[in-house]
């Protein structure tokens, strides 16, 4: 049933990097301010070439476990997950690292050993049997939302793209810590989500970030249009996107609606941390018609009301 499943394909594995060069320490690289966009980096444009698309997978979290570096990976499409693994057994995937962390920590060759694992599976040990690998990942569900540390970099890196798109080796120069400026992706018609107010029927609102009293008002009040906010969301959030909302919606069918919305934005407030602010929300709300609800969380009326 794993292929003719209706469900969206999700799988989950990690993959285990370690220097065979004694001055090279990759957790430790890793853990400097200076070095970790060059890594991330490295390590996102090896990925996207196993699967051929920067997407293929994504990374959840890299964890620094000396002396290796473990990368924890989300695959949504079976066929990405088959790319990944023949350019994995053929070495492709070895080179493509070796080669990046090179270019971007302007150092010699990073001779390294790698392994990947899925649970208690070493795929390395199975890797000529591809059904039983994609069986082994398939098993193993993603247990968390991109870190918030992964999202910062993915913007920090797609910020320096857009803006040196003539000259790619910048990035890994430029973005020198996780402090670097990273603009999110701004809602459609509202304003940035770092802008400290925002305009809400005239009046203006401080942008705070959500809070677990908005919550509790929102997964109680926005009924079966949360699915209809948590698309609007989702332009603005990775970790929202398909088939995370469907996924949800799956996972919470027994426990009803409250569960739904609620998991929904706890993804979203999850995923994006001090980003996640009420203009988003509200600008989500007013786009699917819940006007009332959003002037219930910014306090101009009572629940009661809304309902």
């Amino acid at each position: 049933k794993m292929a003719g499943s209706s469900s969206p394909w999700t799988g989950s594995a990690y993959l285990f990097l370690q220097s065979t060069c004694k001055t090279i320490a990759l957790p430790s690289l890793y853990e400097s301010s200076q070095k970790k966009p060059s890594v991330f980096k490295a390590l996102k444009q090896a990925l996207a070439d196993s699967t051929g698309s920067v997407n293929g997978v994504d990374m959840l979290k890299v964890h620094c476990s000396h002396p290796h570096l473990i990368v924890q990976l989300r695959f949504c499409r079976q066929e990405n997950c088959r790319r990944f693994l023949r350019s994995y057994r053929e070495g492709a995937l070895q080179k493509s690292l070796q080669s990046h962390l090179q270019l971007f920590l302007d150092t010699t060759t990073v001779p390294l050993e790698v392994e990947l694992k899925a649970g208690s599976e070493h795929l390395d040990k199975m890797l000529k049997d591809e059904d039983r690998c994609l069986e082994c990942i398939y098993r193993e569900k993603p247990d968390r939302l991109p870190d918030e540390e992964i999202t910062e970099l993915e913007e920090c890196l797609k910020s320096l793209t857009l803006h040196h798109s003539t000259n790619n080796n910048v990035a890994g120069k430029d973005c020198s810590s996780l402090k670097c400026p990273s603009q999110p992706y701004p809602p459609q018609g509202s304003s940035l989500s770092t802008q400290l107010t925002f305009i809400f029927q005239g009046q203006q609102f401080d942008n705070r970030t959500i809070t677990p009293d908005d919550h509790q008002k929102f997964a109680k009040s926005v009924s079966k249009k949360w699915k209809q906010v948590g698309r609007s969301l989702q332009r603005s959030c990775r970790a929202l996107r398909d088939p995370a909302i469907d996924t949800v919606a799956l996972e919470y069918e027994r426990e009803g609606l409250y569960e739904q919305a609620y998991q929904m934005l706890l993804r979203f407030i999850q995923s994006e941390g001090k980003r996640a602010t009420i203009a988003r929300l509200v600008t989500a709300l007013e786009e699917n018609g819940l006007v009332s609800l959003a002037e219930e969380l910014l306090g101009l009326h009572s629940s009661e009301e809304c309902s």
